[in-house]
């Protein structure tokens, strides 16, 4: 990226990746907030396809702009509730989950190109998704006892597995192989 080649300081960078991973996130986000199944509380949100993308390309400046950009989104939408507390911190750990798999735990670097890393990819897409409705769901329940507890949480859950599952590995893959963007660079292989 044209970021890292610069002479900047990496914090400075670090910054400047977050602002534009902000712009993309809520370029996807906004148009879709008009898609409420719970008004105020949840919608259809395909914007939940880069939470993969965030975590595993762009690493921690990544999980920030998700959280960030699903704030602005709440804010912008009208639907920021106390229970965006917990919203934040959810889309803050769902990206962070595929850092730190790819990154600490993974003994091999990111690819999708096999069966074996396909199928660790849909098991941090499924872990990421149930983390972030046991996050969400609970908080909102507890703030706003009269919403569907289920029809939330079955949300979330369809949220966080298929847009990642079915649009989010796509675009990994393009822009791996396509695009030569590199994935975060995996601690246990950088030490070999």
């Amino acid at each position: 990226m044209a970021l890292k080649s610069s002479n900047l300081p990496k914090p400075v960078r670090q910054c400047a990746l977050t602002v534009i991973l902000i712009f993309v996130y809520l370029i996807i986000a906004i148009p879709f907030k008009v898609m409420g199944v719970i008004p105020g509380f949840t919608d259809i949100r395909p914007v939940m396809l880069l939470k993969p993308v965030f975590g595993v390309f762009f690493g921690i400046p990544g999980c920030i702009a998700f959280a960030i950009g699903n704030l602005i989104g709440d804010i912008m939408s009208d639907s920021l509730r106390w229970s965006s507390i917990a919203g934040f911190a959810a889309n803050f750990l769902g990206p962070f989950l595929f850092y730190v798999f790819w990154r600490r735990i993974s003994k091999e670097p990111f690819s999708l190109r096999t069966g074996k890393s396909l199928l660790k990819q849909t098991a941090v897409i499924l872990a990421s998704a149930t983390m972030e409705a046991v996050i969400i769901t609970p908080a909102v329940n507890l703030i706003y006892p009269d919403i569907d507890f289920g029809l939330f949480a079955v949300m979330v859950l369809l949220n966080g597995t298929v847009f990642p599952l079915f649009l989010g590995i796509p675009l990994m893959i393009l822009m791996q192989e396509e695009l030569h963007v590199k994935p975060i660079e995996n601690k246990n292989n950088a030490d070999q």
